[in-house]
């Protein structure tokens, strides 16, 4: 099993970033998958979830700025990010449980002018 992120960088406020994330060794289209964050000093919090039918959740602090979506085709899953925010900088992974959770190495997401 394996889920790897990327499309993270820097970015000025304002600004818009997608982030991918392909999953590997399951079978993708069977599970929700999450998007979640860290902030240097803080604690990993949820930005959003996708289940397997699209139907998606998100985080106050997200809600009408980011949007998540699926392509089971290609077991990828994004976070579509607009109107970003310094409060947005933090490491972001995604995620699924299968027996026990499974995490990427997550993709660095920096706001700042």
């Amino acid at each position: 099993v394996q889920l790897v992120e990327s499309g993270g960088g820097l970015v000025q406020p304002g600004g818009s970033l997608r982030l991918s994330c392909v999953a590997s060794g399951f079978t993708f289209s069977s599970y929700t998958m999450g998007w979640y964050r860290q902030a240097p000093g803080n604690q990993r919090e949820l930005v959003g979830t996708i289940s397997r039918l699209g139907i998606t959740n998100y985080a106050d602090s997200v809600k009408g700025r980011f949007t998540i979506s699926r392509d089971n085709a290609k077991n990828t899953v994004y976070l579509q990010m607009n109107s970003l925010r310094p409060e947005d900088t933090a490491v972001y992974h995604c995620k699924f449980v299968w027996g026990r959770e499974y995490w990427g190495q997550g993709t660095q997401v920096t706001v700042s002018s």
